[in-house]
């Protein structure tokens, strides 16, 4: 798509999420969307078939970012450098902060996840959970890797790890949003790390 496409659909994307935020799903209408932009229905059309595709546009784009962030290549690739304990530690950590600072980024996913926003329908709520499912088994594919690698403990159950782990980065991220904080901050990275490293490192001890 041409640069000037991708701008118009990321604009249009934009638009209608935060209309989906504050004025609810089902109260949110093409027409308004185009008028907000002061553009024709038919622009809409040329990327969206409907209100919906623009919701799972975010969502497809979330997931494969962290698909992105979490490449097994990448990190095996930087396992056969057998790094040291404390550079292995921020390298997953790191790893760990992009994914969140992705979700930040799309405060709309996680009010979807937590239906706090009016008017999502059984359909969208099925997309929802199935970009759950692809984001737990994301993570839970690095957690293997790195218990094959006795770096996590053999005893952890890579699935399990990682239903826990997106489920705490969820909540997390959905209580410092509704409290205006950045649950980003140092303190709470850190806070992370250390749960990490006292919990599923095989080092830990």
């Amino acid at each position: 798509m041409p640069p000037k496409g991708e701008k118009r659909k990321q604009q249009i994307i934009d638009t209608a999420k935060d209309m989906f935020i504050t004025r609810g799903f089902q109260s949110t209408h093409i027409g308004q969307v185009c008028e907000e932009l002061d553009i024709a229905r038919g622009t809409v059309y040329q990327y969206f078939s409907n209100k919906k595709e623009i919701l799972y546009a975010i969502l497809d784009t979330v997931a494969e970012t962290i698909e992105d962030i979490l490449d097994p290549d990448d990190l095996k690739e930087f396992l056969r450098m057998k790094p040291e304990n404390d550079v292995m530690v921020k390298f997953i950590d790191n790893r760990i902060a992009s994914c969140l600072s992705v979700i930040s980024d799309e405060p709309i996913v996680i009010r979807l996840i937590y239906r706090d926003i009016a008017g999502i329908d059984e359909e969208v709520s099925e997309k929802v959970s199935e970009f759950l499912e692809k984001i737990t088994m994301v993570i839970s594919k690095e957690i293997e890797i790195l218990r094959n690698n006795h770096i996590f403990k053999n005893e952890i159950e890579p699935d399990i790890a990682a239903s826990m782990l997106v489920g705490g980065v969820m909540m997390i991220v959905y209580q410092y949003s509704n409290k205006n904080k950045d649950y980003l901050d140092k303190a709470v990275t850190k806070a992370m790390s250390v749960l990490y490293l006292h919990g599923v490192y095989e080092s830990a001890s």
